[in-house]
Parts: C-alpha cells; structure tokens; sequence
C-alpha cells in the first residue's frame, strides 16, 4: 500500500545577528527636515546610552527616497552629508526610486513633466530652479534641466550618483523596495529593487534574510516573517521611522510633525 508523504512546511527564518553591530535603518524621508532633524537627535540620543556597552560603531543607513513631494531636499541632503563627515555613525545611504528619477532628469529634460507629476517640482525649488510654467514645455524643462545641473552642489550630485543598491548585515538585507522571491538575493535586479511592490509585499515565502525596506508607506512600522518595513509616508503624514536592530532585538523610533 503507498502512502503519501507531505513535505513539512518551510520554517520561517528567524533573523537574530546583526553582525555583532547596532543598526539603524531610516525610513523615506521625502524632504521633510523637520522630521529628519528631530529623528536624527533620538537617535544620537539612543546611540549615546548603548554606547557605554559597546565599541563598534552602529552603521546607521538611509534607505533611499531622501527627495520629492517635501520641501527640503536640498536640506535633507545636507544634513546627511554632515551625518557622514561626523563620527558617531558609518552611513551608508540606498538609492531610492526618486533619486533614480532625479538623475535621469539631469540626463534627459524629458523626464520632467513625470518628475514633476511625483514631487519633482518640490526638489527643484529646494534648489532655487522655478519649473517651467508649462508643465509639457519641453523647452521650459531643458532650461529648468540646466538650471539645475548649474545649481546643484558638486557633493550632492556625487552623493546621488554614489548610492548603493543594497547592504546586508548579518540575517538582515536592506533595500529600498524590495526583492523578489526565486531570485538570489545578490542577483536581485536594480529595477526590482527600486520598484518592486506586490510582488514583494504579497510574498509569505521567506527570503534567505529578513529584508529592510522602505518604499510602500504604511500607518506605523511592519514587522512580518519576511520583512521589515519602515515607511510611514513622512511627506504626508507627518510621521517618519526608524527601525533599531541589534541582534534579535528590534525597535522602532518615530518622530511626528505636522503635515
């Protein structure tokens, strides 16, 4: 007589290191200094009482989308620029699909009339670069395009064109959005990482490390089997997050404005 036998269920992945470092992974901040400043003071507070119990530097790491929608981009990206000539922290800063945009525009004036359709026109102004009044006149967009290319700070144009795609610690993998599930992690497309939505979100299948991502707003942080997300839609809501990892221990800390 045969019998059939099933296969156990997969054994959801348990991430417990962090590589023996504390971490810090902020959500989109979207332009909104306000928020960004306020986070970034509980967490040099945060970092100040562990450090007393240990030697290694935390890594704190921003997972992209740092411009559009908000109005200080240019702000944003100054303070993270200090943040990383400073000492208490490595930074390390992911390329979020909005800065992907950025670029393309300083490439193509084309692109404007989209860039500004998700926020663009608020980081240009950020920069003093007035968008065209004619929102489809492409030759409005080459001159805001110049304008901004002539404006732009030498260190914020190497800060964008330098971000990475993904960085792992220990059991954990950071990205901006996400990554898709039968694809090994060091192979994920940058488009996926970048973009990727339901594909991710949907998935109940673990990944071979518990994935960090902002990307896809939610009303307070996500803890699943899977993945951790950290993107309370600052630029509208008016709250921004961060996750605090060491080890198997996760918090989040958040900071709340107006919107």
């Amino acid at each position: 007589m045969l019998s059939l036998l099933s296969k156990p269920a997969p054994k959801p992945f348990i991430a417990s290191s962090t590589g023996g470092r504390l971490a810090y992974a902020v959500g989109d901040v979207h332009g909104r200094l306000d928020l960004l400043k306020r986070l970034v003071d509980a967490i040099v507070d945060d970092q100040a009482q562990a450090s007393a119990k240990r030697a290694d530097q935390p890594l704190l790491i921003f997972l992209g989308d740092y411009v559009d929608r908000g109005d200080n981009a240019r702000g944003v990206i100054d303070l993270i620029l200090q943040l990383t000539r400073a000492s208490a922290f490595d930074v390390r800063c992911l390329k979020g699909n909005h800065e992907e945009a950025l670029l393309a525009f300083l490439s193509d004036s084309t692109t404007g009339p989209t860039w500004a359709q998700h926020g663009g026109a608020a980081t240009l102004l950020s920069y003093g670069v007035q968008p065209p009044a004619d929102r489809l006149s492409l030759e409005g967009w080459e001159e805001a395009r110049k304008a901004f290319a002539a404006t732009l700070p030498a260190e914020h144009l190497t800060f964008f064109q330098s971000l990475e795609l993904s960085i792992c610690l220990g059991d954990y993998m950071f990205v901006h959005a996400g990554v898709r599930h039968g694809v090994d992690l060091a192979e994920q497309s940058e488009h996926d990482l970048l973009w990727i939505r339901r594909a991710f979100l949907d998935e109940k299948r673990p990944f071979d490390k518990m994935i960090v991502h902002g990307h896809s707003p939610v009303e307070q942080p996500y803890v699943g089997a899977n993945r951790i997300g950290v993107d309370t839609g600052a630029y509208a809501t008016g709250v921004l997050s961060a996750v605090r990892l060491d080890g198997a221990d996760r918090r989040f800390l958040t900071t709340a404005g107006g919107r």
